[in-house]
Formats: structure tokens, C-alpha cells, sequence
């Protein structure tokens, strides 16, 4: 279960990543969809798909000749059980919980 939780956090942990998987909140994306809001190249979007579908957030699947990708939220339940079992967090913000890591980071670098 480590394993997974990791797996999660560090796909999670790029904003970008983070965009990606709100996008896929509305419906299922072609990948060239997915990428037309960013500024980056079609090869490093494919980057971050591969680092989610690893993670089990997203699915991708081939229809014809477009690769499309759909939203898996059950990976996401551990990471929430194991976040809630803290009782500190009501409903996660994990924006929040990115400023908090870099800022604990950035302590320990200084330290």
C-alpha cells in the first residue's frame, strides 16, 4: 500500500498533473485535447499522462487512431483514507498540502 500511496502523492505533486486530472473531472479526453491548454510540447503532456496512468489515476485506451484518457477516482481513495485518518483534514486542498510540503522542505534545505 506504501508503494501506491507514493505512487499517488508524487503524481499529484506536479501542478500540472494536478490540472490534468481536473480536466478529466468533466468527461474522458482525446490526448491532443488534453494538451491544447498548455504550453508545452505533446511529448512532455505524454510525460505526465504516463506518470498518472502509472499512478492508476488516469486510463488511457486507444479508439481508432486517437489515444484518449479517462479519470480513475478510485485510485485516489487510499490516498483520502490515509489523509482523513488524521482527522486534521475536513475536505483535502491539496494545493494547501503542496505549500506545506515546500515550505517544510525549503526549512530542511536551510537547516
Amino acid at each position: 500500500m506504501t508503494q501506491d500511496l507514493d505512487a499517488v502523492f508524487s503524481a499529484l505533486a506536479d501542478p500540472t498533473r494536478r490540472e490534468i486530472m481536473t480536466m478529466l473531472l468533466e468527461d474522458d479526453m482525446a490526448v491532443t485535447d488534453v494538451a491544447e491548454p498548455f504550453d508545452m510540447s505533446l511529448a512532455a503532456i505524454s510525460k505526465h499522462l504516463t506518470i498518472l496512468a502509472q499512478a492508476g489515476l488516469i486510463a488511457q485506451e486507444k479508439r481508432g487512431r486517437v489515444k484518449w484518457c479517462k479519470l480513475n477516482p478510485d485510485a485516489m481513495r487510499a490516498a483520502s483514507v490515509w489523509m482523513q485518518s488524521f482527522g486534521q483534514f475536513e475536505p483535502v486542498n491539496l494545493d494547501a498540502f503542496e505549500r506545506f510540503l515546500e515550505r517544510e522542505l525549503a526549512s530542511d534545505d536551510q537547516a
